[in-house]
Parts: structure tokens; C-alpha cells; sequence
């Protein structure tokens, strides 16, 4: 299990993180939800290990995550930052390799099963030799996609580990968003991994998370089974808008229209 205590993030004296407690369960997909600037890019980086917290700590299977180096650290954990930029001819199948980079002892005989089976998941198989610059937006953001998920499966067969993902379905067109979270959430059926999202609909986050987080201006402010967190009385208390419920999704609209 990946779990915040207490996390508190200070910057240039602006309260950015406020007293976070929250836990992501192993073998579940977790949903961060919020709005513009509420500070899940930077709990994510905290969880992560590439920020250092005001206060508070994160530990995931009884580690202290600050306190890990950061070679063993990428034995445990994938980071798939918000953006991410790479200016080199390497092909899509190039980046996916390097997210075996961390484990040298993989056998050569089984990496390439590996790199297929996450490649294939992440829609860009037929794109294996296609020099990065000249994929598209959504194409480059399932590479990069394939390269932290091959990295969350190596270190996921050797024991329990985790994935944090910023934004993972941004730039993605609604069919891959779809095939991308059920591929997820096939990978936290079988294997020993603890998944936190960030996403941007809610309705999606319904349909493919186990337990959701909701953050408001640095604050939690609830926590829990998706079922019981992303309920419209839940969700108004980050989201100002009217929210209803129907039988298969949830509708949004701007107060008064």
C-alpha cells in the first residue's frame, strides 16, 4: 500500500500541499480528481519522490520513500510526469526499452515479450519503429505511457510496487482513454501494483478507479471507494457545478443553465 501522512508542501510561502493523509491500496487504481492548480501534479511528485515535503511522509510497503535512493527507488515505483519532452530520433520502441533501464538482469530473451505486450497495450505496437518527433501528440503520449509501464511491470514481478500517473489519457481521443484505463485495470488484477491517476473526467474515473482521492486548493477533502467518493454530494465540494446523477453516468452543467 502507498501511503501520505500528514504531507505538507511549502512553496516561495504559499501553502501548497495542506496536511495530506490519504492511502492507495495495493492491486487498485486510484483517481486524484480536481481542478486547475489544486495540487495534484504536486502530491503526485511528492508521492513520487522527486519533490521533498514540507512535512509528513510517504511510505509504500513500509518504506519511507524519502529515504530510498534513487536507484533502488526505480526499482519500485514509475513516474509518468504531465508532460514530458524528447528531442532524439529514438523509435517508439526505443523509449518503451528504456523503461527496463532500472534492471540490467532481465533475461534479453524475455524483454522483448515484455516490451511488446505494453506496446500492444498502449496502442502504438504499429508504431514500434516510428522515429518519436514524428508521432502525434496522443501517439507520443502512449510512448511515453509504454516506457513507465514497462518500467511498473519489471518492477512489479520482482514484488509489490507503484505507478503514479499524471494526466495519463491528456492529448488521448476517447477510444484510447477507454482502452488505456481498462488496460490498467486489468494490470492491477494481476499483478502486485498500486496505480494513482490524476484524471480529468470524472465519469471515467467512475467507470475504471477502485478508490478516489479529491483535492481542493491543496486540501483533501475526501477519500475512499470511488463508488462512495464520486457521488455529486462529494464531488460539488471540489467541482462548482450542478451535478446529477443518471442510471449510466454522471451529468455536469454550470449552475443556472
Amino acid at each position: 500500500m502507498l501511503k501520505l501522512t500528514q504531507i505538507s508542501l511549502l512553496r516561495d510561502g504559499k501553502t501548497v500541499l495542506d496536511s495530506i493523509s490519504a492511502s492507495a491500496p495495493l492491486g487498485q487504481l486510484t483517481s486524484l480528481l480536481g481542478l486547475n492548480a489544486a495540487g495534484k501534479s504536486s502530491l503526485l511528485a511528492v508521492a513520487a519522490g522527486e519533490l521533498s515535503p514540507s512535512g509528513g511522509e510517504v511510505l509504500f510497503d513500509g518504506l519511507n520513500v524519502s529515504q530510498v535512493p534513487t536507484e533502488q527507488l526505480a526499482r519500485r515505483r514509475a513516474m509518468l510526469p504531465q508532460s514530458s519532452t524528447l528531442h532524439f530520433d529514438f523509435s517508439a520502441r526505443d523509449i518503451a526499452l528504456l523503461g527496463a533501464a532500472p534492471f540490467p538482469e532481465i533475461a534479453s530473451n524475455q524483454l522483448p515479450g515484455l516490451i511488446n505486450s505494453v506496446l500492444r497495450l498502449c496502442s502504438v505496437y504499429d508504431l514500434a519503429d516510428c522515429p518519436y518527433p514524428q508521432l502525434s501528440a496522443g501517439e507520443q503520449r502512449r510512448t511515453q505511457l509504454a516506457r513507465v509501464l514497462v518500467q511498473a511491470c519489471a518492477a512489479a514481478a520482482q514484488g509489490p510496487a507503484f505507478l503514479l500517473l499524471d494526466e495519463p489519457t491528456a492529448c488521448l481521443d476517447p477510444y484510447h482513454q477507454h482502452v488505456l484505463l481498462a488496460g490498467l485495470q486489468q494490470l492491477v488484477r494481476t499483478l502486485p501494483l498500486s496505480v494513482v491517476a490524476s484524471l480529468q473526467d470524472v465519469n471515467l474515473a467512475l467507470k475504471y478507479s477502485d478508490h478516489a482521492w479529491l483535492l481542493r486548493q491543496g486540501r483533501l477533502v475526501a477519500s475512499g471507494p470511488s463508488c462512495e467518493t464520486l457521488l455529486p454530494t462529494q464531488l460539488n465540494r471540489v467541482f462548482p457545478l450542478h451535478i446529477r446523477s443518471t442510471a449510466d453516468a454522471l451529468l455536469f452543467s454550470l449552475p443556472g443553465s
